[in-house]
């Protein structure tokens, strides 16, 4: 799949296409094939919205679990301290950093890893961080909801294309001592059986 509109001219010149998040004030480029939200004007929405319900002060450490290309860890580097971004596509992962200085953005790292997996020996799973956002595929986040304790995050903020898989990890979430604290959703994918969901879970 190559890109064949608009025209590589000039400066443009680049196998990328590209959408913005103006409520940041940021640029994020993607190869055709990257995945991206299928629904640009309510993921414009959506992306300040689970910002702003995260609450990021400018001195807070944000982690970013399955964070793909950027579409939050972008935006959340303009009003955090730090933001990690957890990915299992290396390919992402290099997006992620392409698009950190497209908008001259330093205070982010990426990292490559199957959140399905044992995260023992990862450097990023060995810090404490003030928020966490979760934004995983229709499977849910199961594994890594059970780590959330160890991590220390007052506040946690799930965006879900799967209400049930976001039910179940949300009664692990409680479990664990967090208390739901708001939740809704988006219409995403209108015309379909589909809805994205958010939901902000804060440490009791």
């Amino acid at each position: 799949m190559h890109r064949i509109w608009p025209a590589l001219t000039g400066a443009e010149n680049e196998e990328r296409l590209y959408y913005r998040h103006p409520s940041a004030d940021v640029e994020l480029a993607f190869h055709p094939t990257d995945f991206t939200q299928v629904n640009a004007e309510i993921n414009r929405k959506m992306v300040p919205l689970a910002l702003d319900l995260l609450d990021i002060s400018p001195d807070d450490t944000v982690l970013d679990l399955f964070c793909g290309l950027g579409n939050f860890t972008i935006p959340a580097a303009k009003r955090a301290g730090k933001v990690v971004g957890v990915e299992v596509s290396k390919a992402m992962v290099e997006r992620g950093y392409e698009n950190a200085r497209r908008n001259g953005l330093e205070n982010l790292e990426f990292h490559a890893w199957d959140l399905s997996q044992d995260v023992a020996g990862q450097s990023w799973a060995n810090r404490k961080y003030d928020r966490i956002l979760i934004d995983p595929p229709r499977t849910g986040a199961l594994e890594m909801v059970k780590l959330m304790p160890r991590f220390g995050a007052k506040r946690i903020v799930y965006v879900s294309c799967n209400p049930a898989t976001l039910a179940r990890d949300a009664g692990e979430l409680t479990a664990l001592g967090y208390r739901l604290k708001a939740a809704g959703v988006m219409d995403m994918f209108p015309h379909t059986t589909h809805v994205e969901s958010i939901a902000v879970f804060e440490k009791k």
